[in-house]
């Protein structure tokens, strides 16, 4: 999805977020990520990503309804349709790798997901691929880490439920969204 992002010619618009905007965007957060939540946590984990009443919460517009939220300029979560959840960056992914369940791809898939392919089940099911203990619903979202390696390397959306992956093991079984070093990653300030 991002593969080919550019801040210059795929953002349409910037908008500082009104404090009502900013609240709600905050609140979808809190909902979607309960261990971010500041008033849950004694670090104040979400108040140190999304900042506080005084840092300005900015939406950025993209191409194919993608919408990005940015605090001082630097991209923080997005969103692949207005209405739906926001998705951490994988570089707040890296942070706190707990806000997505994670599944696992076998090393010969790594190659194809760091260029933005989408993933087949074949890689899921093999001896180095792993679908994790939780049942997964088609929609859900998911981080994406590779056999033998420490850091998730995508974030995707199921394309069909973990049991149809295991017992048809064919086919896309997560839209890849955002990789490491597509467009995305590589754009540390968006405005």
């Amino acid at each position: 999805m991002f593969k080919k992002f550019s801040a210059s010619e795929s953002v349409s618009g910037s908008s500082l977020a009104k404090s009502s905007v900013s609240r709600n965007i905050k609140k979808a957060i809190c909902e979607s990520y309960p261990a971010l939540d500041a008033s849950d946590d004694a670090d104040g984990h979400l108040d140190a990503i999304l900042g506080d009443k005084k840092q300005p919460l900015h939406v950025i517009k993209c191409h194919d309804h993608i919408n990005i939220v940015a605090i001082n300029k630097a991209p923080k979560f997005f969103q692949v349709h207005a209405d739906e959840q926001w998705l951490p960056i994988l570089r707040l992914l890296h942070q706190f790798p707990d806000l997505l369940p994670t599944v696992q791809v076998d090393r010969g898939a790594i190659k194809f997901v760091l260029k933005g392919a989408d993933i087949m089940a074949p890689g899921l099911t093999s001896a180095g691929g792993n679908l994790g203990a939780q049942p997964l619903e088609k929609g859900d979202y998911v981080a994406i880490k590779a056999e033998g390696k420490e850091q998730i390397l995508a974030i995707g959306r199921m394309e069909m439920s973990s049991d149809d992956v295991r017992k048809i093991n064919k086919g896309t079984a997560i839209q890849n969204l955002h990789a490491l070093n597509d467009g995305l990653w590589n754009t540390h300030s968006v405005e």
